[in-house]
């Protein structure tokens, strides 16, 4: 099976979240599974959020993929974001990179082992909602042990030669902040405002990203390394500080009743990007003192994971990207977050590698190049083939 196809495909399907409705996506991917002789189960925590795993689990390599997609409108794209479009080069459309495509390399890959003859030994999980923090997809299949601790690949997008070891932590939560009202001619000798308790939070945020957190000497090499990868992919120099500093985005304010009332209430979310030695709880903590007269809700509080660079999965992920690409791989950690968090504190050893381009996460004419697919779809193969020997 040609994972440019079926990427394709699977874009065509739309599985946007919110709402996270996978139900469509899901039986494709059960379909092509069926086709080759793998029983599978579709596992449904809420309506319309289905998750499928092969039935057999227990393996010692499980391959794991998210099929729900972040929303995209029309304007700005080459090709209408859920045409699948292929050209010469590329499929194009919302959810290429992140992460239909890498979802098609498992299954080709699959395909390709049946198709030789060989029992593919391995687990598989698709999981439906990623995008919005896994509470129905892995996160489920984890509480109802559903699968089962090994070594994990996800096919998350990645430098074709430098798979993923680690994650930065996460902090994300929503402050509420109630002001004391009054007429907008007396402010600020008169009244609280909402909205400007939130502008001086918010300056506080700001100088999170200011504070130094050292690099310990065990993750010194792979920081360094990492940010080069970061600063040859985005083409900007001095890009360290997204490794090592807290990233911040205020992405959501709201506030204020009227330009002449002193503002009663104002909302903002906010996400962090948490380095290695900086505590999520702690930090947490931190910011509640920061602003003790308001309702602080957190919604995913996590601390920077990784799965030590000389695991079996880690060695034998490289060995197959030198034997393919013919350089010399060395992992990477990032500056983003996935699925891999939950899995790792769950005692799995998990590895991100994936085809897609890595500019176009979340943006504006994604899309993934054929060559990407079939390198990746080659590297899940023999990675596979490689825990039957």
């Amino acid at each position: 099976m040609d994972p440019v196809r079926i990427t394709s495909e699977l874009i065509r399907i739309n599985s946007d979240n919110p709402p996270g409705i996978t139900t469509d996506v899901i039986e494709y991917i059960a379909g092509i599974l069926d086709s080759l002789g793998i029983a599978t189960d579709c596992i449904e925590n809420a309506p319309g959020h289905c998750n499928l795993i092969t039935r057999e689990q227990g393996h010692p390599l499980l391959l794991c993929g998210h099929v729900d997609v972040v929303p995209a409108l029309d304007e700005g794209w080459h090709h209408p974001p859920y045409s699948g479009t292929i050209d010469e080069e590329f499929v194009w459309g919302r959810g290429s990179t992140d992460m239909k495509g890498g979802c098609a390399s498992i299954l080709s890959a699959v395909s390709n082992l049946v198709e030789e003859g060989v029992e593919p030994g391995v687990s598989l999980a698709f999981v439906c909602d990623e995008e919005v923090g896994g509470p129905h997809g892995i996160h489920h299949l984890l509480a109802k042990e559903l699968i089962l601790p090994s070594d994990c690949i996800i096919a998350e997008p990645t430098p074709a030669i430098a798979p993923c070891i680690g994650q930065k932590g996460l902090c994300r939560f929503s402050v509420e902040f109630t002001g004391t009202p009054g007429h907008s001619s007396l402010y600020p000798c008169v009244g609280v405002s909402a909205v400007m308790e939130a502008f001086n939070f918010i300056h506080f945020i700001k100088e999170l990203h200011n504070r130094d957190y050292p690099v310990e000497p065990s993750m010194a090499g792979i920081i360094s390394h990492s940010e080069r990868i970061l600063s040859d992919i985005f083409q900007t120099k001095g890009l360290r500080s997204v490794l090592t500093r807290i990233m911040y985005n205020p992405g959501i304010i709201s506030g204020g009743e009227k330009a002449n009332i002193v503002a009663q209430k104002c909302h903002i979310e906010v996400d962090l990007r948490l380095p290695w030695g900086c505590d999520a709880y702690q930090l947490l903590d931190e910011i509640r003192c920061q602003a003790p007269n308001a309702n602080i809700t957190p919604s995913s509080v996590w601390n920077p994971s990784l799965t030590p660079p000389h695991s079996d999965i880690v060695s034998r992920i490289t060995h197959e990207i030198n034997q393919l690409h013919n350089v010399a791989s060395q992992p990477i950690v990032q500056w983003a977050a996935s699925d891999a968090r939950a899995l790792r504190k769950k005692g799995f050893r998990v590895v991100e590698y994936g085809p897609g381009d890595i500019r176009t996460l979340h943006a504006v004419n994604e899309r993934v190049a054929h060559d990407d697919l079939r390198d990746a779809s080659e590297i899940y193969r023999e990675v596979i083939r490689s825990y039957q020997s």
